[in-house]
């Protein structure tokens, strides 16, 4: 039996990751809190009811990755703990101009949801854009055209929701691709199943690999760093592309209201080590699909090298759709992409980090006592065989994701940003530390790591 839940309960427990499906077609809407993270806002977000249990992508009674794949996908020949079912996988990129060139990694991503448009099997993508002036920096829009969807490729680290473009499809007919982050892709998947107007026009599902998602407070504290009025910046670009560069070197860059631009490489920042979780929403802690397992393909960067050297960027790309594979294979036949078929293991390996979090990270965290509703994952809780010092890295993780969100309100609420500044580069000494074994809190780390395997060293730290 299925239990009635409603948003606001979802969002007491940390559970809303704020994708706006449940406000969709309804007198709800979406909202920015003071952690600038999008939430349901509205009455109707307290009614309690079984649609919205089973539509909400982290709620213990949707359905799960697994059920959604076995669906969509049962033909599906090959099948992975980490990827999920698929048909093939591939490292490589777009040659077929302007795709690699205009995207912020090799291009795939719009290449594929143009070759749908051109072939007729779609009228329009539901993706992400800049925002128009006066709007929000990001949203979701839908494209039409091949130069529209080349206007919304990059890379977008910032809250957005589905809510506007999905009432769009409902009024809209016609049939559609929709790019996205796992939850977005899921939730998409769990509307479908409730609303036959969106089962007949989504059509395709286009999924990004996701490490987490970042609230608005990253685009201020960019501005902090980088000296610049954030009322004043006008856009945004978290992966600013030069190919002379490793794609790994991510470079932010804020344009202002008079035209002058300002940017600074992620490794330069207080808060630029993705995987310490500055400003992650809280629901990413209970997310356990890296790589999008629902969608027809997925597509993330080749973070191994000699790819993520290549500022050109480069793709990784699971197949689970036969006609995604039929397009892709005569592509490549054609010339007109260049990927090297791979394995499950070389695809897990560029993404070894986001597994580490999603899988025995997310395991140790499912053990910790907790308020509100408890989320049922597909990895079990459990902190056996994790070491004392991996779980201080989670610990710490976690408390830097509460404690950014704190602290930056604080210095936005008082004006002193360095209140932020100065939290954040003391938490990053305790992360590096634990985590790269780096630092002045190295040694130290590294005599209780002796001690605790009972080889004490009488070595005084410097």
């Amino acid at each position: 039996m299925t239990r009635a839940l409603s948003p606001a309960q979802i969002v007491r427990s940390g559970l809303c990751i704020g994708c706006g499906a449940c406000t969709s077609g309804t007198d709800a809407q979406m909202a920015w809190d003071g952690y600038g993270q999008l939430k349901p806002t509205g009455p109707a977000t307290h009614r309690r009811s079984e649609g919205f249990a089973k539509l909400c992508p982290f709620s213990p009674e949707a359905t799960n990755e697994d059920q959604i794949a076995a669906a969509r996908f049962p033909e599906a020949p090959q099948h992975d703990a980490r990827l999920g079912r698929y048909t093939s996988c591939h490292v490589g990129a777009a040659t077929e101009p302007p795709f690699r060139e205009r995207g912020s990694s090799g291009g795939m991503v719009s290449w594929v949801a143009a070759e749908l448009m051109r072939r007729g099997e779609i009228d329009g993508v539901l993706h992400v854009h800049p925002g128009r002036p006066g709007e929000p920096f990001f949203g979701y829009r839908i494209s039409r055209s091949e130069e529209e969807l080349l206007a919304g490729a990059r890379s977008r680290y910032h809250p957005i929701h589905l809510a506007e473009v999905l009432d769009q499809v409902r009024a809209t007919p016609g049939r559609y691709a929709v790019v996205g982050i796992p939850c977005f892709i899921k939730v998409v998947h769990l509307a479908r199943a409730q609303d036959a107007v969106l089962a007949e026009r989504i059509t395709h599902m286009l999924g990004l690999f996701c490490g987490h998602m970042k609230s608005a407070r990253f685009v201020e504290s960019f501005a902090w760093q980088l000296g610049a009025d954030h009322d004043r910046v006008r856009a945004v670009e978290y992966r600013l592309k030069d190919a002379n560069r490793p794609a790994n070197w991510y470079t932010a860059h804020l344009t202002l209201d008079d035209g002058s631009t300002v940017q600074n490489e992620w490794f330069h920042l207080a808060d630029g080590d993705w995987g310490a979780g500055y400003f992650q929403n809280s629901a990413c802690n209970f997310c356990d699909d890296v790589v999008a397992e629902t969608a027809d393909v997925s597509f993330g960067d080749a973070w191994v090298e000699p790819y993520s050297s290549d500022g050109r960027g480069t793709n990784v790309v699971v197949v689970r759709a036969p006609l995604i594979q039929r397009l892709i294979d005569e592509a490549r036949a054609q010339g007109r992409l260049d990927l090297e078929q791979v394995d499950a293991d070389f695809v897990a390996d560029t993404q070894a980090a986001g597994f580490r979090q999603r899988r025995e990270g997310l395991a140790y965290r499912l053990t910790w006592a907790r308020r509100g509703i408890r989320p049922i994952k597909r990895v079990a809780p459990s902190a056996a065989g994790i070491g004392w010092r991996r779980k201080l890295v989670y610990r710490t993780r976690a408390a830097i994701s509460r404690g950014s969100h704190r602290m930056a309100w604080l210095a936005a609420a008082t004006g002193r940003p360095q209140i932020y500044l100065g939290w954040a580069r003391k938490a990053y000494v305790i992360y590096e530390g634990l985590t790269y074994c780096r630092g002045r809190l190295a040694p130290l780390f590294a005599r209780i790591e002796r001690m605790a395997n009972g080889r004490h060293d009488d070595t005084r730290l410097p």
